[in-house]
């Protein structure tokens, strides 16, 4: 189901752009307008354009389901109630004792980062926990814990506190947080269950890694 939204999303993008492009083309050169692109063959098929989304990671290349990414990788998703497609890239982690005044309930925050974009003509988001989706860490013995557990959702990065629907073509950068044990905190795979129910699972390094960590380690001050 989900290849099958990511792929009739991408095909509706790029026909989309192809007749703006068409559109535009004509203006330019004062043509008839959209009566010359249903006249003859397209200009391009969606397939070759480069508007044309491809789905990522292990959806795209058949690899086994559950399969997880490297750190960093982006993976192309459906969006909340499976309207639009979102680019996911988990970008910098960060262990933190303290997160602003909070401290964490079993001992350990781990903050990451995500940078998030729209490829889709319509605004996407993060399918909602509420709705079957959302974030959990699981550690390396299988135990499973949700983002903004413990006194996890205490803790607020100003720069990082976005939400709502992403417009077509822009990106956000959000933050996750979980509340780990020490045991948990040794790195582990973090789940992202999409507007589908399907998951997309990256591994998540055991020590602070990432371009934002020292930003991230100063929005956690005090």
């Amino acid at each position: 189901m989900r290849k099958n939204l990511l792929a009739a999303a991408a095909v509706a993008t790029a026909v989309g752009c192809l007749a703006l492009t068409a559109c535009n083309d004509d203006a330019k050169s004062g043509g008839t307008g959209p009566s010359q692109v249903t006249s003859g063959k397209p200009a391009s098929s969606p397939a070759t354009s480069p508007a044309t989304a491809r789905p990522t990671g292990p959806a795209a290349s058949g690899g086994p389901k559950g399969a997880a990414l490297a750190f960093g990788e982006p993976s192309r998703t459906v969006g909340a109630g499976t309207v639009g497609i979102l680019e996911i890239t988990p970008t910098t982690v960060v262990y933190a004792k303290e997160g602003g005044r909070t401290v964490p309930q079993h001992g350990t925050f781990a903050v990451v980062t995500l940078l998030e974009k729209s490829l889709s003509a319509n605004p996407a988001d993060e399918e909602a926990p509420a709705k079957g989706g959302g974030w959990r860490w699981v550690a390396a013995d299988g135990q499973s814990v949700p983002a903004g557990n413990g006194n996890a959702a205490k803790v607020v990065l100003e720069k990082y506190r976005n939400s709502g629907g992403i417009a077509p073509g822009a990106s956000q950068v959000r933050a996750k947080v979980f509340d780990l044990t020490p045991a948990q905190a040794r790195g582990g795979t973090i789940v992202y269950t999409d507007g589908t129910k399907s998951d997309d699972r990256w591994k998540v390094p055991a020590v602070d890694s990432g371009p934002q960590v020292a930003e991230v380690k100063q929005q956690l001050k005090p």
